[in-house]
């Protein structure tokens, strides 16, 4: 798999790239024919500097935020992003603020929740939800639902990078899109058309990277 890798850069910040893997590729309900490896993206210091730049515009001028919701290992990025949306400026609606970031947890029954020492930055705050790849409205629901039920107001969605756009009701501020990655496609499970050639699968992919089977 690795072997046919290649890069997709931002073309107004080529620093900020993603690694597309060709393959099939399983999650725990959906297959797909590339995987995306954002992993520079999150761990890279410098990188994640210019993401958070990029992913803050829509925010700036527009949006008060009071706390940062990090999905899917981007604690590094939200940091930065919040650094972004406390700059001094006449024209940014948080300079001289403070930002909170926080991640929920999921209990013994699957379910996600904020554990209640964080709880007192959410409720009645406005909130921005920053996730590493959305694949399909109901993952990003789960999340938005979670954020509601606890007080919160969401401020905003951005990831890194968000399969079929043009499916997504709600309005996502992304680096990537699956319209980035020619021939991109993700299946239901069972109408997988890997799965019905008989292609085997290359890999399980979850938040954290894949592991080949």
């Amino acid at each position: 798999m690795e072997d046919k890798a290649y890069k997709v850069s931002l073309p107004k910040h080529p620093v900020i790239s993603i690694k597309v893997i060709p393959g099939h590729f399983t999650t725990s309900t959906r297959h797909v024919n590339y995987y995306l490896d954002v992993s520079e993206l999150k761990t890279n210091a410098f990188v994640a500097r210019d993401v958070a730049e990029v992913l803050a515009i829509p925010y700036l001028s527009t949006a008060l935020v009071d706390t940062i919701v990090c999905m899917e290992r981007t604690e590094v990025i939200g940091a930065f992003l919040a650094q972004e949306l406390l700059q001094p400026g006449t024209a940014v609606m948080n300079s001289g603020g403070e930002i909170h970031l926080v991640t929920p947890v999921n209990n013994v029954n699957g379910d996600m929740i904020f554990q209640d020492s964080v709880v007192q930055w959410i409720h009645n705050k406005n909130v921005i939800l920053l996730d590493a790849s959305v694949s399909s409205a109901r993952a990003i629901h789960i999340c938005m639902d979670c954020i509601a039920y606890y007080g919160g107001r969401l401020a905003g969605i951005s990831a890194l990078f968000v399969a079929s756009p043009e499916k997504q009701k709600d309005k996502i501020n992304s680096l990537f899109t699956s319209e980035d990655i020619p021939g991109y496609k993700l299946f239901e499970t069972v109408e997988c058309e890997m799965c019905k050639a008989g292609q085997k699968i290359d890999a399980l992919i979850s938040s954290d990277g894949y592991t080949k089977v």
